[in-house]
């Protein structure tokens, strides 16, 4: 993936989740899948955690250091202390904040065919490549709306009937994207 492919996608995030979230009542930006899943409010606050601390640094420890210092290991959990308190209307404009900041840097990095061949260390998948890194981030972002898309459409599971047969998103089960469980990205 090149960097101006991955900041053309990267870039669409903020609107769509502005589009789905915002506006909404706080049952559905709160309502789960059930027991150790996340709500479209955690999974913003997620992707806000990991606009501080994941895509971006873990390109500069690429960048400076390769493969001799691994990457910082990322707390997928953060999010549920740092968006204490906070709004989705809060976490939104964070995001977008957070967002434009790391593209602008991503975009003045001037990243080469051959950085995306550098090399870097994951805490639990070993040699990663920065190309890797950026394909990552943008179907990291795409897992999440999907997700948060699958939350809200079950919310009306009961009220669409027997429509119920014809909308495989209502069938569609959590997986790692919404668990307390789980690797890394």
């Amino acid at each position: 993936m090149q960097p101006e492919e991955a900041i053309r996608m990267l870039g669409r995030t903020p609107g769509v989740l502005r589009n789905l979230l915002e506006g909404l009542p706080g049952s559905q930006v709160t309502a789960d899948e059930g027991p150790d899943t996340w709500s479209p409010f955690d999974v913003v606050g997620h992707l806000i955690h990991g606009e501080r601390t994941d895509w971006i640094p873990r390109m500069h420890r690429i960048l400076e250091h390769g493969e001799s210092e691994p990457f910082v290991p990322f707390d997928r959990f953060a999010m549920f202390r740092e968006s204490a308190g906070k709004t989705t209307d809060d976490l939104l404009g964070e995001f977008e904040t957070l967002r434009a900041r790391n593209l602008d840097e991503l975009a003045s990095a001037g990243l080469t065919l051959g950085d995306l061949e550098r090399r870097g260390l994951h805490p639990e998948l070993g040699t990663v490549t920065l190309g890797q890194l950026l394909a990552t981030w943008v179907v990291h972002d795409l897992s999440h709306l999907a997700q948060i898309a699958r939350i809200l459409a079950k919310q009306h599971m009961e009220a669409v009937g027997p429509w119920m047969d014809y909308l495989p998103i209502l069938a569609s089960r959590p997986g790692r994207d919404g668990a307390r469980k789980g690797r890394d990205t």
